[in-house]
């Protein structure tokens, strides 16, 4: 394998590829990028069995093959080299030579033949889908995943396309984050899934640079497609490929956790809110992390308290007419909410002490946040 590369666009490939591998991985091979050059391109893959991704950079290739070298060593390599051109071959004994300027390195590697190939499937569902809008859609609800390994089921966000639109679900049993968005569904590829945590991760940070994302899956993985647009200026040629093995098992009921009526609606501005809640919570603690909302007449008052820092109080001016009602939240729980949105019109349901509060906006959003006893 020979190849010449610009020293940016294969840096910033690396970086693509990087965050899939664990800092301890099991075997030796799962440490390294698999690095494959073809006429025009080289493309790098890194898995950690779980996830595995795949993108593919401009380069002027004058003799085809393939290595995997150890991926975190040559990123760290190839961001200090002095110019911006590199040059890389490799001999016999699966080494890589790599030379820009005045520096030569030379890299111990170990063969193809050992690197777990990513898995391809029969796609039994395929969605072709926009970047802006999944991505925007993964983000208003993904902090409502559970990180409790125990219920590992709810360790991800649930995907349903079904009834003319795809949903999004993510919940920890304390709080429960919901999107939808209008699509063509036929019967037929009809289906649902659930993707682990850390793709979900991967895909909020790798999405959003060009149109489309191509969506495919079956009952046991899921692979993206994401194209890249040439105006980024990444150096990737079109695309990225993402494949993640799914969660298995059945995700709970959402829907029955949703109430069906509450008896107030508030329009809040979200910043506004955002900003009085997080003040509120800075003299909470670990042992009372708790934030008081406190709605009367045209008023919202939010206040915090602990033994330890003493009192707060927050009050914004809202349109109200109804009883007062005072509900007791996890300040955390409102706060993730109101920062992921990015509308500035959020809608605030309540109905007493003991139910939850819900945030909604105009466009198929619903967080539901369940309340903490008041003291």
């Amino acid at each position: 394998m020979k190849f010449k590369i610009n020293q940016d666009h294969f840096s910033n490939g690396l970086q693509q590829v990087l965050n899939v591998v664990g800092a301890r991985a099991t075997m030796p091979i799962l440490s390294n990028v698999l690095i494959e050059a073809e006429e025009g391109h080289i493309s790098l893959t890194t898995t950690n069995l779980d996830l595995g991704i795949r993108c593919r950079i401009k380069a002027d290739v004058s003799e085809p093959g393939g290595l995997t070298l150890p991926v975190r060593k040559l990123a760290t390599i190839i961001r200090e080299l002095p110019q911006n051109e590199i040059f890389i071959e490799t001999s016999e004994n699966n080494q890589a030579k790599i030379t820009s300027g005045g520096s030569n390195f030379k890299i111990m590697g170990i063969s193809t033949e050992e690197f777990p190939p990513l898995p391809s499937f029969e796609n039994r569902h395929v969605f072709e889908l926009s970047q802006t809008e999944i991505v925007s859609m993964l983000k208003s609800v993904s902090y409502g995943q559970s990180s409790d390994e125990n219920r590992y089921i709810l360790n991800g966000v649930y995907f349903n396309f079904a009834d003319e639109k795809l949903t999004l679900v993510a919940t920890d049993g304390r709080r429960l984050a919901l999107t939808a968005l209008d699509t063509e569904i036929s019967e037929d590829n009809a289906g649902s899934l659930i993707l682990p945590a850390k793709t979900v991760a991967e895909l909020e940070r790798l999405m959003g640079k060009g149109d489309k994302v191509k969506i495919a899956f079956n009952d046991r993985q899921a692979a993206f497609e994401i194209s890249i647009d040439d105006s980024s200026d990444t150096g990737l040629v079109d695309h990225l490929y993402l494949v993640s093995k799914i969660v298995e098992g059945n995700y709970p009921n959402y829907r029955q956790v949703i109430p069906k009526e509450t008896e107030h609606r508030v329009k809040i501005e979200r910043e506004l809110m955002l900003e009085c809640v997080h003040r509120a919570a800075l003299v909470t603690s670990d042992k009372s992390n708790s934030v008081k909302l406190k709605v009367s007449k045209n008023l919202l008052e939010i206040s915090g308290s602990s033994a330890e820092y003493g009192e707060s109080h927050e009050s914004m001016a809202i349109a109200y007419d109804g009883p007062e009602v005072q509900v007791a939240f996890n300040p955390q729980f409102l706060i993730e909410p109101l920062k992921a949105l990015t509308k500035d019109e959020v809608f605030f349901e309540f109905k007493d002490e003991l139910s939850p509060g819900l945030f909604k906006t105009l466009d198929n959003f619903i967080c539901v946040v369940m309340p903490l006893r008041l003291n």
